[in-house]
């Protein structure tokens, strides 16, 4: 199964530790299993490093080489997450899922399960920005999910892109209070049981990015 090794951010570092994550001094920030590498070149989140998948899929980008210190994350489980990170005062425990947009959608989820991914459902989603209806695909990378978003009908030409992030968090309520009006209200999520709420853009960060409680039960525990 690939494995969500890493992403790479192109925000200061300054920004994420005022949004209140642990940032290394390297420039890392260590979330599960998953090193985001902060100031890259560019704009948004600008590439990603998957474990056990090649290195392009489709044209997006891979990160660069990222260093964190070995001792910040708890050991690797066979899912390929630490089972405990350094703590972050806004409560993140976790990715839960990286979103992926692209104008072809048939042609992404032919490069991702060429690459090795299994998709695991599909779902179609309101209007894009244009109004179009829209398909949300998902895979799995360990325990974080790859939502891929595409055109419900036609394709254009270009590559996918990485767009935003999703964590999950010990107690939303607490992190909605943390952030105040650096956030959205709490609202139900489309997984049943569970509730988002977006960071607005006066935050700081240059990447869409939300949090969501956490799950009724572990991935993986009995019963789940």
């Amino acid at each position: 199964m690939a494995l969500l090794a890493a992403l790479a951010v192109a925000d200061d570092p300054t920004v994420w530790a005022t949004l209140g994550f642990a940032v290394a001094p390297d420039g890392t920030v260590t979330v599960g299993g998953t090193v985001v590498a902060l100031g890259a070149p560019g704009t948004g989140l600008t590439g990603w490093r998957l474990a056990g998948a090649p290195s392009d899929i489709d044209g997006l980008v891979t990160a660069g080489p990222v260093t964190a210190d070995p001792a910040s994350a708890g050991p690797v489980t066979a899912a390929g997450d630490a089972d405990d990170g350094p703590s972050h005062p806004n409560g993140v425990h976790a990715v839960d899922h990286v979103v992926v947009t692209t104008p072809d959608l048939a042609r992404t989820l032919a490069a991702l399960q060429d690459a090795g991914l299994e998709l695991r459902r599909t779902r179609r989603a309101g209007g894009g920005e244009e109004g179009q209806p829209r398909v949300q695909a998902f895979f799995l990378l360990g325990r974080t999910v790859l939502e891929v978003v595409g055109p419900a009908e036609g394709a254009a030409a270009g590559p996918a892109h990485l767009w935003g992030v999703t964590f999950s968090v010990s107690d939303l309520d607490a992190t909605v209070a943390y952030f105040g009006d650096r956030i959205g209200v709490a609202r139900d999520a489309v997984q049943p049981g569970r509730r988002i709420a977006t960071l607005r853009r006066h935050a700081g960060s240059s990447v869409p990015m939300a949090f969501m409680s956490p799950h009724a039960r572990r991935p993986g525990a009995a019963g789940g």
